[in-house]
């Protein structure tokens, strides 16, 4: 070793010895604790749904009551009976989707994926439950 570098080690070791070592208060670590735990009250999220309940009993009683008025006091201008509405629609759709032909594994895949999204829909709202539980 050079002769400045032991110079600078024993000036180090001077200064560490006259400087004391700091230690914390006594009430420490519950101020710390005090402080994570307002932090985490702060972070806490509360779930709220965005149509609250009275609402959707509102729009569920107001749809309820629409269907009621429609069948019981509305008057058919036409002659055409509901039968007849119902196959000249249903006639209309077959005739528009006539020229389609799909492979098997586009029906499959038109059958299977609402399923599967159904079934990620139930993990992801149990996931997010659980994340969210209080």
């Amino acid at each position: 070793m050079k002769e400045s570098d032991k110079n600078i080690e024993q000036l180090i070791e001077k200064m560490m010895a006259e400087d004391k070592l700091q230690s914390p208060s006594i009430d420490f670590t519950s101020k710390i604790m005090a402080n994570v735990q307002a932090l985490e009250e702060k972070k806490l999220t509360v779930y709220k749904p965005l149509i609250s309940k009275p609402i959707w009993v509102s729009i569920g009683i107001a749809v309820a009551l629409l269907v009621i008025y429609i069948s019981l006091f509305s008057v058919s201008e036409n002659n055409i009976e509901i039968e007849q509405v119902g196959k000249l629609y249903s006639d209309k759709i077959a005739n528009s989707f006539s020229g389609i032909h799909f492979s098997k594994n586009i029906m499959y895949a038109i059958l299977i994926v609402p399923f599967m999204i159904l079934i990620q829909v139930g993990i992801l709202k149990n996931y997010f439950d659980k994340k969210y539980e209080l």
